[in-house]
C-alpha cells in the first residue's frame, strides 16, 4: 500500500462562523487548500492555532508543512508602525505560524508558504512588508491573476519554468528579504512573487499567489514529492 505523505496547513481562527443554525467560534480553511495537497498525493491535516511552545511537536509528526494565506501579519513582528490600510491583527495565528516556520526550518520538514504564508516567513527570518501596494486585489472578495516570471537555476525555475499567469490576491508584498531568501518569481513590476532558501537549507518556498485556486499541480506536487 502506498503510504501518502502527510501535509499538515495552517487555519484560520476566526470568532463568529455561521453554519446551519449555529454562530460559534471556529477553525477554517478554504477547501482549496486540503483539495489540492489531496490531488497532488498528500494527505491533508489542518493546524488549527495553538500555544506556539506545541509547534515542534505538531511538525515532528508531519512529512511537510503549508502556511496558508490569511490576514495580515502584525507589523510589530517586523518592526514597522502599522499603516491605516493594514488589516486588523491576528496575533494568535502569528505566533503559531511563527513557531510552525522555525519548527519546520530546525527540523528541515518541507515548508510551503502561500501569500501571508510567504509574507510570515520572510519576516520569520528577519525581513520586512510593504504594507499596501496600489492596484492590488482591488475587488473585495474577487481573485485576480497575473502573469509572474521565474528566476532560472532556482527551485521554482524547476518547478516551473516558464512564464505562468495565477491566482492571485494580496495587498502587501516582500520588502527586504529574510537572512537567506532569494527571489525565484517576479511580477512585471518587480514585485517579489516566490521566495526560496538556498538548497542545502532544505525544501523552502514560498509563492505570493494562491495556488489552491488554479489546476496547476506542479508547486504542491513538488512539496508533496519532497516530503515523501
Amino acid at each position: 500500500m502506498t503510504v501518502r505523505p502527510l501535509i499538515g496547513v495552517s487555519t484560520y481562527l476566526e470568532t463568529g462562523a455561521r453554519w446551519g443554525v449555529w454562530e460559534l467560534p471556529a477553525v477554517l480553511l478554504p477547501a482549496g487548500y486540503p483539495r489540492l495537497v489531496q490531488r497532488a498525493g498528500g494527505l491533508a491535516f489542518l493546524l488549527p492555532p495553538d500555544a506556539p511552545e506545541r509547534a515542534a511537536e505538531a511538525v515532528a509528526r508531519l512529512d511537510g508543512l503549508v502556511i496558508a494565506g490569511g490576514p495580515d501579519v502584525d507589523p510589530a513582528r517586523y518592526g514597522a508602525e502599522r499603516s491605516p490600510r493594514t488589516g486588523p491583527p491576528a496575533p494568535e495565528r502569528d505566533a503559531w505560524e511563527l513557531a510552525l516556520i522555525e519548527a519546520a526550518l530546525t527540523a528541515g520538514v518541507p515548508l510551503l508558504g502561500v501569500c501571508r504564508g510567504m509574507q510570515l516567513l520572510n519576516v520569520a527570518l528577519g525581513g520586512t512588508l510593504v504594507q499596501h501596494l496600489d492596484g492590488h486585489a482591488e475587488t473585495v472578495g474577487v481573485f485576480g491573476g497575473h502573469p509572474v516570471k521565474p528566476v532560472p537555476g532556482t527551485l521554482y525555475g524547476e518547478i516551473v519554468p516558464e512564464e505562468l499567469s495565477v491566482p492571485t490576491y494580496h495587498h502587501q508584498a516582500v520588502e527586504r528579504l529574510g537572512t537567506g531568501l532569494v527571489p525565484s518569481a517576479y511580477a512585471a513590476d518587480g514585485t517579489v512573487e516566490a521566495l526560496e532558501l538556498a538548497p542545502e537549507r532544505g525544501w523552502v518556498l514560498g509563492v505570493q499567489w494562491h495556488p489552491e485556486m488554479g489546476e496547476d499541480l506542479r508547486v504542491m506536487r513538488a512539496l508533496v514529492t519532497a516530503a515523501s
